[in-house]
């Protein structure tokens, strides 16, 4: 076996088996707050809390990760994360706990997220050979497939077999185990510059280079479009279950199953196949293959959730297939040594429109229904998909920024 894949695959279990608690935790504490008020508005909110402190922090975090270890980093943003989970397991063990909570700690974590994204997605590339980037991209999709397949219905058993605290403290004891790796296992670190630049002239380094790469920069506006559509979709799935399909957890749970299927084949697919040589066009062809499936999730009779359950796993075949080529790129064209700030403005910038539409998300889910989401971001992803393929900067992004 090659060096590099003992290194990345024990530091890569861990985070994988830190993920699949978070699943379930999440999922736990979604259906939770549904049950608890049935409110859009607390959905979406809960939503915002989680993506406020990356758009935020992400690129004053991003800069910072490229001047310090990022083995470092991942330890205490993990360490972190693991230590409020536990704090809200506690909570509910003691019957104190409330809405805020939950929506403070989803901020407290998303803090720590805003550190370990780009910690971890910079250290893959020093860790991986650039010809495997794009396997590794399909592995990963595929496990968050079977995450997705084996999280929901797996809280959803346990919570009618265990109060929630113990669900929660899966969290804690996966987080754990993510943790312990990173103890005893070395991550290279890029080179570090002689005469290194003040801090704020670095972040601005990173707005500077997305503004260079013109393919990048379109990709970017046109995402933070589309989040801005589609994260109310995906917080208001709960509700899409109850109020339109009259469904219960067990249901929410198939539907979040049927994705999970769709993403381990998209992901398998990905990792054996590889994409087309232009890695844009494998991304821009499951761009719109996803368009197809959101908009058929939001057109679906109440009286025909097993078309519901179809379209869910379309959207999960298409993900990898959009995703997993796109980070493949960044990984492979940005260099090592800026990729922490580069990353996170990218990230922060994509994301940057999506708390205007969680914001949005209950007062017109409330007034026109929730499907209404689902229409609109399924006809933005299907539009950009078909299009980004006559927007010659886009078609050339692999070429990468002027540097």
């Amino acid at each position: 076996m090659p060096a590099w894949k003992g290194r990345f695959f024990t530091i890569w279990a861990g985070q994988q088996l830190s993920l699949f608690g978070t699943t379930v935790a999440q999922f736990a504490l979604v259906w939770w707050l549904t049950q608890r008020t049935g409110s859009a508005t607390v959905l979406a909110t809960a939503s915002l809390a989680a993506l406020l402190p990356s758009v935020l922090l992400g690129p004053f975090a991003g800069a910072l990760v490229d001047r310090w270890n990022r083995r470092r980093v991942m330890l205490v943003a993990d360490s972190l994360i693991a230590l409020v989970s536990l704090a809200l397991a506690l909570l509910f063990w003691a019957g104190k706990a409330e809405v805020w909570h939950i929506y403070l700690v989803k901020v407290v974590r998303a803090l720590g997220g805003a550190f370990h994204w780009p910690a971890m997605t910079a250290s893959v590339s020093l860790m991986v050979p650039k010809e495997h980037l794009s396997r590794i991209a399909g592995l990963n999709h595929a496990l968050n497939g079977l995450r997705t397949i084996v999280g929901p219905p797996a809280a959803a058993l346990l919570l009618t077999a265990f109060p929630i605290h113990l669900v929660l403290g899966i969290d804690v004891l996966t987080a754990i185990l993510a943790v312990a790796p990173l103890l005893f296992v070395s991550i290279p670190q890029p080179g570090a510059a002689r005469d290194r630049p003040p801090y704020f002239r670095e972040l601005a380094h990173g707005f500077r280079y997305i503004w260079s790469w013109r393919g990048a920069l379109y990709l970017v506006l046109g995402a933070t479009l589309l989040n801005a559509l589609l994260s109310p979709a995906s917080s208001l799935l709960p509700l899409l279950v109850t109020k339109h399909f009259g469904k219960g957890a067990l249901e929410l749970g198939w539907l979040e199953s049927a994705f999970g299927f769709g993403v381990i084949a998209g992901g398998l697919l990905l990792s054996a196949w590889g994409g087309f040589k232009r890695r844009i066009f494998t991304a821009l062809l499951g761009m719109a293959g996803m368009g197809v499936g959101v908009l058929a999730l939001g057109m679906a009779p109440a009286h025909r959730f097993p078309l519901a359950l179809g379209a869910m796993a379309w959207v999960g075949l298409m993900n990898p297939i959009t995703n997993g080529p796109l980070m493949a790129i960044l990984q492979a064209t940005v260099a090592p040594e800026i990729q922490g700030r580069v990353f996170s403005v990218i990230s922060s910038l994509a994301e940057g429109a999506s708390p205007v539409g969680l914001a949005l998300a209950g007062p017109v889910a409330d007034l026109f229904g929730v499907q209404v989401w689902f229409l609109l971001g399924g006809s933005g992803l299907l539009l950009m998909g078909l299009g980004g393929f006559f927007v010659p900067s886009l078609v050339r992004i692999e070429e990468g920024a002027v540097k």
